[in-house]
């Protein structure tokens, strides 16, 4: 496990908040978390996709490959909003140079086998995945509500693949889960 990591997913829905997202990234780019990976939601970008989908009936797996891309999208706008901060495929290659990496997906819009292609995976789901693959000790989920039916349907099966601290952050403050919470975590969220 990489000692004191933290992989940090900003929802999408705090774009609706700009005070807050720019203290946040304000923070993260000066060390408040120590050492950190930046994961982006897909905000408006992801729900143009959805809208898109139901439009026009297009399968889940260009929608999933598309939300990666929105991912990809809203990392470059995070990075706009705080200079400090990289965008990357690589977050390792980052951190080891000392910089603050926000994760841009795009490796994975190929598919990955351990990771379904539907909607029952978002960005938390996928932070979740690149904390275990980064070896992370705590993966902190930023929030705009306090509410865990906002997190996705496959999230306690990422979660229980995960052995560091799962810490779900809202505006009431923080709660904390370790893997062995994980069918709890939705229930009691």
């Amino acid at each position: 496990m990489a000692p004191g990591l933290s992989v940090v997913k900003l929802g999408g829905s705090l774009v609706a908040d700009a005070p807050r997202l720019r203290d946040l990234l304000r923070a993260l780019a000066g060390g408040a978390e120590g050492p950190a990976v930046i994961v982006p939601g897909g905000g408006g970008l992801a729900e143009a996709v959805r809208a898109a989908q139901g439009a026009l009936g297009f399968g889940d797996t260009l929608a999933h490959r598309l939300a990666l891309d929105a991912m990809g999208g809203m990392a470059r706008i995070l990075q706009a909003l705080e200079p400090r901060l990289t965008v990357t495929t690589d977050p390792a290659a980052i951190l080891a140079r000392g910089g603050v990496p926000v994760w841009d997906p795009a490796r994975l819009a190929a598919g990955h086998p351990a990771i379904p292609e539907t909607w029952d995976v978002t960005s938390d789901s996928l932070a979740l995945w690149l904390a275990a693959d980064l070896g992370a000790a705590r993966c902190l989920l930023v929030k705009s509500a306090d509410a865990g039916d906002l997190l996705d349907a496959a999230f306690s099966e990422f979660a229980a693949r995960f052995s560091g601290a799962i810490v779900l952050r809202g505006p009431g403050g923080d709660r904390v889960w370790r893997a062995a919470d994980a069918s709890a975590l939705l229930a009691d969220a």
